[in-house]
């Protein structure tokens, strides 16, 4: 291993100070980090790579030195890749991300790049990718429209605030959709464009009252099982017997399944934030015999040369093999293999939201449980359901994922035994009558 000299902390301090305090490294590597794009300024400036040019050619050709170093292990150019991302991408903001990629932010479609290229690397869902995308795409269509603008960067914060308030306005659309598209165009705004957006209290905002969650019955839950027969039942099972989101469900690997503990770890879910559920007993042996037949099912793939599953861009370079590893295999995958829409590669992904809403879809249908009820209302009903079994509202809380209690304290407004409720005045005038 190629050794760092000892004044590596003074080499470039204030963007050592800005990953510390953006907390955007480990403490440990930050000197690292910096000395790596030391390293790579100095080969620029070495080869002629003049500052105002595009620079991702003198990155790989910095790289591929790197790699033919016999000094240097494996990992590290990896870690000086990032280093450089950091550096362009955040140090030095939408400037340096201009450089790096070599775009425009002239025109719409260099805009639609460089937010891509932005979301990747903070490790969005692929999801979010395109809504985002979507969203900011309309609101140009909307803001060059509305004041007719010839330029891009003639936009400004009040364009934002005008589209906001439309939505509500003219496009009459839900409190969630408007704030979907209030979260793109923000972050369009500090992440893309760099421009500040001020005071936003005069943008009209869609209401959304309090509602209410619907929430099975018990015996619903049983009517509903009893239209359900293979994968798509033990889908089902989990949804309600560990109050797993739809995407936590269909995002969960072999490795996340904990039997001996009775167990399911939840990575990255609402939040980026991991937690742990229940894994119920009644499933297990179920369970059990559903990862045999996925792992034939992965074994067969690895034969026809595919079986890798994705892997954010840092793992899967780190790693390049892991993607193949039987514990890192989705836990529902989809039945057919497809081509990963970024990385290009073919493989096996997890088993779409789609499926999974069509089997619940059908089988309520078939029940003919009449409520307007999704797949989340089974996990609506798991939180409510052990509230009503004695389990504290903590614990609950916990299981479900929820930052603050305040979110899990809704489930106790449906909670009230009717017996108890207080007997209705229409009752009493009937039962006057017959006496």
């Amino acid at each position: 291993m190629e050794k760092v000299s000892k004044d590596r902390m003074e080499l470039l301090p204030q963007f050592q100070k800005f990953l510390l305090e953006r907390k955007l490294a480990p403490e440990k590597n930050i000197s690292f980090l910096a000395y790596w794009v030391s390293r790579f300024l100095a080969f620029s400036q070495k080869h002629d790579y003049k500052a105002t040019e595009y620079v991702e050619s003198a990155v790989l050709e910095f790289l591929d030195v790197l790699r033919s170093d016999k000094r240097i292990l494996d990992w590290q150019p990896l870690q000086a890749e990032d280093a450089i991302k950091l550096y362009y991408f955040h140090y030095l903001g939408k400037e340096g991300a201009k450089l790096f990629a070599g775009i425009s932010l002239n025109d719409i479609s260099g805009i639609l790049k460089e937010t891509k290229r932005l979301i990747r690397l903070k490790h969005y869902s692929y999801s979010t990718e395109r809504t985002y995308l979507q969203w900011i795409e309309r609101f140009f269509n909307y803001a060059l429209q509305t004041r007719k603008m010839e330029k891009i960067s003639d936009i400004a914060a009040e364009d934002f605030k005008n589209f906001i308030s439309h939505l509500a306005l003219k496009q009459k659309v839900s409190s969630s959709t408007q704030n979907q598209a209030f979260n793109a165009i923000l972050f369009l705004f500090r992440n893309v464009l760099g421009k500040e957006i001020g005071d936003l209290s005069n943008t009209v905002r869609a209401k959304r009252g309090q509602k209410l969650p619907v929430v099975f019955s018990v015996d619903e839950v049983k009517s509903l099982f009893a239209h359900m027969l293979g994968r798509s039942l033990l889908i089902a099972e989990l949804l309600y017997g560990s109050g797993l989101r739809l995407m936590e469900l269909a995002r969960l690997r072999v490795k996340d399944i904990d039997f001996d503990a009775n167990t399911i770890f939840v990575r990255s879910g609402k939040g980026d934030k991991d937690r742990s559920t229940v894994l119920p007993a009644a499933v297990k042996e179920k369970l059990r015999e559903h990862l045999k037949e996925i792992k034939a099912l992965h074994e067969h793939d690895l034969t026809k040369g595919y079986g890798e599953v994705f892997f954010p861009d840092a793992l899967s370079r780190k790693y390049p093999n892991m993607g193949k590893e039987w514990a890192w295999q989705y836990v529902f995958p989809s039945a057919k293999l497809s081509v990963d829409p970024r990385s290009g590669k073919v493989g096996r992904h997890h088993i779409s939201d789609t499926a999974i809403q069509d089997s619940i879809k059908n089988a309520l249908s078939k029940a003919g449980i009449p409520k307007h009820a999704s797949v989340h209302t089974l996990r609506h009903s798991f939180a409510t359901h052990l509230l009503q079994s004695g389990v504290n509202i903590r614990e609950v809380q916990s299981l479900l994922g929820h930052k603050h209690v305040e979110t899990t304290m809704v489930y106790t407004h449906v909670l009230r035994n009717m017996s108890n409720a207080p007997q209705s005045p229409l009752d009493t005038l009937y039962k006057e009558q017959k006496s």
